[in-house]
């Protein structure tokens, strides 16, 4: 039982380095090139190619066609270069400040910016905290001057349940903040619930309910972001433990379950691909209510076509494929890894719907300090060149 159809692969595995590449899913000069493990690693799910650049070099065949991400829908989420707005424009000469680092990033090509907090060094035009009406109106100038679209924020959630007064009123601060920003989206970079049982998903699913009507009142879609956690397995049956919970799973995933009892008109995702593509790697076995082991392969790309509209933002991250660190990759600028890109980009389609955001965990440097924005400039460059396939 599987999430995806394998479709493509005429050669065989006739040697252990051989089965580790086909596994990971990636071509095998990307493989050569990336692959830092031994070939008796554990052996995880199937990831989905090479590079963009190693893909359309010749590996997939064909020429290249319309591009798959339009220009206006080209973003970065500031997180990437979070140490460059935070960095004191006294003591250096390099883009320092949310203001100097739209005009940078505009400068690059990009058209949208997705915020991660509305800090920045106190030496900054605008003081230190721009968590505010004031703050907002400040920065929508700069966002205007410099042609860039704000499409979301990673920022405040109520942690209460039910909601507490003081939460509904910072809740609704933070929306009206949004909107004078111009956000079409506002979230959180955690999951709904780090919990594993589906009583604990289904209050989470309340809970995002009620929020997510409070912002459709305001204009705003509200929407959750997710790491590799949430794509694991949802325990909901099997024998109890001693505190009562369900051992085991009927092979639904946290995350799917999640889409399954929220809205679709109140409650949006903003899909990590990177991080999905390690829950591909990590999570593809369970046992099942019955106590058997079951595979199922989770395909990244084919949650998000069975549930399209609800997956407006995308946060487009790679790796190389590393089978040693417990994820199955490394973090490296957008465009360099082996994630296929180009694929993905064209199974989800919608183009004039989803905004990718590039991103970079790593990027900033204590060594480099120009590193995060000349990686935030592969990245634009990289998902520019996306192209489509023709056969």
């Amino acid at each position: 039982m599987t999430d995806l159809q394998h479709t493509s692969g005429t050669d065989r595995a006739d040697g252990t380095d051989e089965a580790l590449r086909r596994t990971l899913g990636v071509g095998r000069r990307s493989f050569l090139s990336t692959c830092t493990a031994v070939a008796t690693a554990a052996i995880a799910a199937p990831v989905f190619g090479a590079s963009p650049a190693l893909a359309q070099s010749g590996g997939g065949g064909g020429h290249l066609g319309e591009v798959l991400v339009p220009a206006n829908r080209r973003g970065i989420i500031l997180y990437t270069v979070r140490d460059a707005t935070g960095r004191d424009p006294l003591t250096t000469d390099l883009p320092s400040g949310f203001r100097e680092v739209f005009k940078e990033l505009s400068r690059y090509g990009y058209r949208q910016v997705e915020f991660a907090g509305y800090g920045q060094h106190a030496n900054s035009p605008g003081g230190a905290n721009l968590e505010s009406v004031a703050g907002a109106k400040l920065l929508r100038s700069w966002l205007d001057d410099y042609g860039l679209r704000a499409q979301g924020n990673h920022g405040y959630i109520p942690p209460s349940w039910p909601l507490t007064t003081p939460d509904l009123d910072t809740f609704k601060r933070h929306l009206e903040i949004a909107n004078i920003l111009g956000l079409a989206h506002m979230g959180t970079g955690g999951d709904p619930t780090g919990s594993a049982y589906r009583a604990d998903w289904d209050v989470a699913g309340d809970k995002w309910n009620a929020l997510g009507a409070i912002a459709r009142r305001e204009g705003v879609k509200l929407y959750t972001h997710n790491h590799d956690a949430a794509y694991g397995f949802l325990l909901d049956g099997g024998p109890l433990d001693a505190q009562g919970n369900p051992t085991r799973s009927s092979g639904i995933r946290k995350l799917e379950y999640f889409l399954k009892v929220t809205d679709p008109k109140l409650v949006w995702l903003e899909m990590d691909i990177f991080w999905a593509h390690v829950a591909q790697y990590k999570f593809h076995t369970y046992t099942a209510h019955d106590g058997s082991n079951q595979e199922k392969v989770f395909d990244p790309a084919g949650l998000v076509v069975r549930n399209n509209k609800r997956y407006p933002l995308f946060h487009a991250k790679d790796g190389t494929v590393n089978t040693t660190n417990g994820m199955g990759y490394d973090m490296v600028p957008f465009g360099t890894g082996v994630i296929d890109y180009t694929t993905f980009f064209s199974r989800v389609g919608e183009r004039n719907y989803h905004n990718p955001m590039v991103e970079q965990d790593n990027a900033p440097s204590s060594t480099d300090l120009a590193q995060s924005l000349t990686y935030a400039k592969t990245g634009y460059d990289n998902l520019a060149a996306l192209r489509k396939r023709r056969r």
